[in-house]
C-alpha cells in the first residue's frame, strides 16, 4: 500500500458544522478508492501567508491516508479543486521510511518563551564574538595599507 498526505486549507468564514462536513466528504473520496484514512491533524486556525481569495485566515488539516489505487491521489485533487470551501489542497506521497510528523508552526507565546535568554548566555555570546571583531579590525588597516602602496606605485 502507498502512504499519502492531504493538506487541506478550508476557509475561515465557515463554521465547525460546515467545516467537518468539508473534511468528511474529503474522508469520504479517500474512501471510495479503496483507501483507508489514517490519523488527522488539525492546526487551527492560521494566519495565510498572502491573502486567499480576500481572506487573511484558514484552518488547515492534515490527512494521512492509505492506498493501492494509485489514481486515488489525482481523483482526491479534481475532487478538492472544485469544492468552494477548500482555499487550498496539496496530495503528497510519503516514502516507506518517512517517521517525520508535520508539526504547527510555533505560536507567538513560544517563540516569546524561547526569545527569552538569560544575561550570563548574553555575556557568553558578546565575551565569545570579542576576540573575532578585534581581529577583523586589525586586518582591516593591514589590508588598507596594502592598497594605499599599490596606488602609490
Amino acid at each position: 500500500m502507498n502512504k499519502y498526505e492531504l493538506a487541506l486549507v478550508i476557509s475561515a468564514k465557515l463554521d465547525d458544522e460546515t467545516r467537518t462536513a468539508v473534511l468528511d466528504r474529503a474522508k469520504d473520496y479517500i474512501a471510495r478508492h479503496n483507501g483507508t484514512v489514517g490519523e488527522t491533524e488539525e492546526w487551527g486556525k492560521r494566519r495565510l501567508a498572502y491573502e486567499i481569495e480576500k481572506q487573511t485566515e484558514a484552518y488547515y488539516y492534515f490527512i494521512q491516508f492509505e492506498t493501492e489505487d494509485t489514481s486515488c491521489p489525482n481523483e482526491l485533487e479534481q475532487r478538492m479543486r472544485i469544492m468552494d470551501n477548500v482555499l487550498r489542497y496539496l496530495v503528497v506521497r510519503k516514502g516507506e521510511n518517512d517517521t517525520f510528523s508535520v508539526a504547527p508552526e510555533k505560536t507567538e507565546e513560544e517563540e516569546a518563551e524561547e526569545g527569552e535568554v538569560s544575561e550570563e548566555e548574553v555575556e557568553e555570546t558578546a565575551a565569545e564574538e570579542a576576540p573575532a571583531e578585534e581581529a577583523a579590525e586589525e586586518e582591516a588597516p593591514a589590508e588598507e595599507a596594502a592598497a594605499e602602496e599599490g596606488e602609490d606605485a
